[in-house]
């Protein structure tokens, strides 16, 4: 038992109690009895609702199964939906309405770009995320698989020059599509000046050029006649193109440029969740010192690279002279979110009077707001929000009544650290069924302060497996994708998004990435999401973020919204349509989809539970990595207790695949000297974890993998503190 402070009703870990009255505290004008008393008064108020809300989720659930047992699922049949109007899990539709937030950066109004969604508990990460506003497309391309790496183009020790000549080709044709020329081809240009405040390219052939589009040249660094820096502009995103014609590669090229410069990740959800192992108050006060550290613009980390000593911190804004000789600053970081856990876990960092954690979800709002206070009153030297505005992603909510809840929690937090009505702001995440069915009469909840919704594939199918366990055996998780409702969803949050007004006001997001190391495919991919009406879409690093700001530039997405407006491309049949198993698999299929999940849950949960590692890139059975973090766990899970239930697979089948796929993660592994075998023993807390998280699947709450996952964390934890 770590020590607990005693302060009014509250028993606080004592590292907790220190952070916050020794440094985040004496940044604000809060003194701290007012703080705890008002922190106490919240946690009284808010506590038995947020119980209740979890009871109804359980009560709803309990019916839905019971129908189940009873009645033959047919969406052509109109008694499941009649059911689950009668139960209060569909809503009643509510009247047209437009979102009314204010004092939104232009980042979330008026850009759409990439999305990055970082753990915060790391330093490194978290800073690499907030300076990933900016990336070399060069290095991007070179890096990447965008090009083959095999024969002349392999990336070899020292620079290869055919690898740099297709990621120059690749760049100016970039150009070429964002900024043409009247004539000819940024491929062409031997020279860029500002004349009569005006962009003129000259050409090989001396011809001087203009753009198409002439209000597309923005601004530069250095003398008119020789620029260093010269800024673009095509869909609100920003590219500069960067001169040097004494650098390795600028004198390599006719014009001297350097490199080329995008706006990549625009946003960046800082993440206290799904990409975080945070089970205690050490944990927390890791995340929280970061996060707040960020707010203060002071966040550091030092580390080694190839036996340097380097130091990461904050990059300062852009600094750049129009054509006419005024100032343009540009934000050098990406504005960030700061994504809280959801309603359903409590956090023993803080006892309440009744000698009961309290709920994660309220501690996290009041803490990370409290931690953000030098930014919102413009102490922070490398300001987030210029508008005086904090953004809350709240994850996982269950239908209208829960945003309620968290708009009132934002609204109470608010009050007790004197900051203006609507400071906080919310993102909605559209990742559980019965958030989607009733996304409109969500949205008008928070409709003073929602500034985002996204989809989340993984999650939602998380759900929608749990939601529908008892309707019969779902289809294989990876013919998943293809199954209805998924386009429907897709479209569904696009165009309620549209119809409460959240173009201009807000962001409507879209899934992540989930292959970091499989660029060219994203590239032909991922454009999707823009050309689906999305102004953003999440990525699974830096390079990824620069990578598909091409997508942003190539598709306006804002145009896209407006063809879309007015149109509702799915219906709530469409929605309702549960991913049912059609066909009889053989048990070659079985094993495949067995091994499939089983690999991946243990990949994952080892490197959770005895590292403490939230989100990582894991090789799935094919050894391809893929980016994993709970939602990705939640839906193995419970597609492995779903098919347990219905006979699919047997529970000694699910324990065989177990036992081999360890052997597989073990060798996957072998190279990570912090790393502990599963087998052959198989009775390490991981293990027990990953068994837990399938066979009790069907038990645990919405199917989530937190409270299992918390357990055994907490107990390697103290096994190795003993």
């Amino acid at each position: 038992m770590r020590n607990k402070i005693l302060n009014g009703n509250l028993k606080i870990d004592e590292s907790l109690y220190n952070l916050i009255n020794e440094e985040i505290l004496p940044t604000t004008q809060i003194k701290k009895e007012d703080f705890w008393n008002s922190f106490e008064k919240i946690i009284e108020e808010l506590t038995p609702t947020n119980k209740a809300l979890l009871e109804k989720r359980e009560e709803l659930q309990n019916a839905i199964d019971n129908w189940h047992k009873q009645n033959r699922y047919s969406i052509e049949n109109t008694e499941y939906k009649n059911f689950l109007k009668e139960i209060g899990y569909l809503q009643e539709p509510c009247e047209d309405f437009k979102v009314t937030t204010q004092n939104v950066d232009e980042e979330i109004a008026l850009q759409a770009g990439p999305q990055l969604v970082v753990p915060v508990k790391n330093a490194r990460f978290a800073l690499n995320a907030a300076n990933a506003r900016w990336g070399s497309l060069y290095d991007a391309l070179y890096g990447s698989d965008i090009f083959s790496k095999e024969g002349e183009l392999a990336i070899t020790k020292e620079y290869n020059k055919k690898r740099g000549e297709k990621v120059v080709n690749f760049a100016k044709e970039h150009l070429d599509c964002l900024a043409p020329l009247t004539k000819g081809s940024h491929k062409d240009a031997i020279a860029y000046k500002i004349v009569d405040k005006e962009l003129q390219v000259e050409l090989k052939n001396k011809e001087l050029v203009s753009l198409k589009e002439k209000n597309k040249a923005l601004a530069f660094v250095g003398e008119k006649e020789n620029p260093t820096s010269l800024v673009l502009k095509n869909n609100n995103l920003h590219v500069i193109i960067e001169f040097d014609k004494n650098s390795f590669i600028g004198k390599l090229d006719l014009a001297g440029i350097k490199d080329v410069t995008v706006e990549a990740a625009v946003t960046t959800i800082m993440d206290c969740e799904d990409s975080i192992a945070a089970v205690d108050a050490q944990d927390k006060v890791e995340v929280y010192r970061n996060w707040f550290g960020l707010m203060k613009g002071t966040l550091e980390e030092s580390f080694t690279k190839n036996g340097k000593n380097l130091t990461r911190k904050l990059t300062k804004d852009k600094v750049f002279k129009t054509l006419d000789n005024k100032e343009l600053i540009r934000h050098g970081r990406s504005l960030l979110f700061i994504r809280n856990v959801g309603h359903l876990m409590t956090n023993p960092a803080i006892l309440d009077k009744n000698d009961e954690e309290i709920f994660e979800g309220i501690m996290d709002c009041m803490i990370t707001t409290l931690a953000a206070i030098p930014d919102l009153t413009n102490k922070n030297q490398k300001r987030n929000s210029r508008t005086k505005s904090l953004y809350i992603v709240k994850p996982k909510m269950h239908g209208p009544q829960e945003v309620a809840f968290a708009v009132k929690m934002f609204a109470l937090v608010e009050k007790a650290l004197n900051l203006p009505l609507n400071t906080l702001k919310i993102g909605i995440m559209d990742e559980e069924r019965r958030t989607t069915v009733n996304l409109k009469e969500c949205i008008k909840e928070a409709k003073d302060r929602v500034v985002f919704i996204n989809t989340g594939f993984l999650d939602r199918t998380g759900d929608e497996i749990h939601t529908s366990m008892l309707a019969g055996a779902m289809t294989a998780k990876t013919k998943m994708k293809q199954e209805p409702w998924i386009k429907a969803y897709e479209n569904w949050n696009v165009d309620i998004g549209l119809e409460c007004g959240l173009q201009g006001k807000a962001q409507i997001g879209k899934g992540m990435w989930a292959m970091p190391d499989e660029m060219a495919r994203m590239m032909t991919e991922k454009i999707s999401h823009p050309k689906s009406g999305a102004n953003t879409a999440w990525v699974p690093s830096p390079t990824a973020a620069v990578l598909h700001s091409i997508h942003y530039h190539q598709v306006d997405v804002f145009e896209v919204q407006n063809t879309l407006k007015g149109k509702r491309r799915a219906s709530l049949e469409e929605l309702l349509t549960i991913p049912l198993l059609k066909e009889e698999l053989s048990k070659e299929q079985i094993k495949n989809e067995l091994d499939n999940n089983a690999q991946g849950i243990l990949g994952y949960v080892v490197r959770w539970i005895d590292e403490g590692i939230g989100c990582s890139k894991v090789p799935d059975i094919n050894n391809i990595a893929l980016m994993e973090d709970r939602a990705t766990l939640r839906i193995s899970s419970q597609h492995l207790a779903n098919w347990l239930e219905h006979g699919i697979c047997t529970k000694e089948e699910v324990m065989n695949s177990l036992e081999q796929m360890a052997k597989v993660v073990d060798k996957q592994n072998e190279k990570d000297p912090n790393y502990i075998p599963i087998a052959p023993a198989y009775d390490g807390f991981a293990f027990k974890a990953a068994c837990d998280l399938i066979l009790k699947g069907k038990a645990q709450p919405s199917g989530y993998t937190e409270p299992i996952l918390h357990q055994y964390r907490r107990e390697f934890k103290d096994s190795i503190c003993k």
